[in-house]
């Protein structure tokens, strides 16, 4: 019945203000808690479902996890559906449902942004995203993906695929810092999402990156020259804010 469903969602334009015409297809409950799961949500999060319908996301995480969050939908029977099961579960002081195209509502408050949209739309939100959300915000899809940008994990739950995606900061460029030996250190990195790619030197001398792993705002290098060193760099609106050699 699901797949039957997917199917006949992709005979849809992917116009959004069509897309947004489409049946609602509630997440199951395991799925619900399979998400908030891998997202690992708690109460210091703020949670966005972007096309919340009746709310469950945000309600379980409010009554599970005490956790705050925000539904943009642009349907008001959901709205009120929600508000009204809110309501009978107690957590309507943690959550909120705002009537919005998910296309331009304001995500930069969120920690957790979750999803049950098509490929399509994924991709079309992906920029929005990346800019508007802080590195290390974390992004949960069901059944869909975000095309070349590949998940930091997936879940495999009755059949269906569950992905996660940790919002990179914005590391490409040359930076340089001064390692424990007292030599100046120096990268030159190219990125693609997570993936990091580029060139290394210590005191001025052409190095080996051997290793580079970004993962929310902290970028883990291997240097090798005539030894081998493991350097963190922590980065913060888009600025190299600490060094640990570790």
């Amino acid at each position: 019945m699901f797949r039957d469903l997917v199917d006949d969602l992709h005979d849809y334009s992917i116009e959004p203000h069509l897309f947004l015409d489409v049946p609602f297809v509630p997440t199951g409950d395991d799925v619900v808690e399979a998400m908030l799961d891998l997202a690992r949500v708690g109460p210091k999060d703020v949670l966005y479902d972007m096309g919340s319908g009746d709310g469950r996301i945000l309600i379980a995480a409010a009554k599970t996890r005490g956790t705050r969050g925000i539904g943009i939908e642009i349907d008001p029977l959901r709205i009120a559906d929600a508000m009204e099961a809110a309501g009978d579960t107690g957590v309507e002081h943690l959550v909120d449902f705002i009537e919005e195209d998910i296309f331009t509502a304001d995500l930069s408050e969120a920690t957790v942004v979750t999803l049950y949209l098509l490929d399509s739309i994924n991709a079309q939100l992906r920029p929005r995203l990346l800019t508007q959300l802080r590195p290390g915000a974390r992004i949960i899809s069901h059944a869909f993906d975000m095309g070349d940008w590949q998940p930091d994990e997936r879940r495999r739950l009755n059949d269906v695929n569950i992905y996660k995606w940790v919002v990179p900061a914005q590391v490409a460029g040359i930076w340089e810092w001064e390692g424990l030996d007292g030599k100046p250190y120096r990268v030159e990195l190219q990125q693609e999402y997570q993936k990091i790619t580029g060139r290394a030197w210590r005191a001025d001398e052409a190095a080996t990156l051997k290793s580079a792993k970004l993962y929310g705002g902290c970028l883990e290098l291997e240097i090798q020259g005539s030894s081998l060193n493991s350097f963190t760099l922590n980065f913060e609106d888009g600025e190299l804010q600490s060094v640990l050699e570790n």
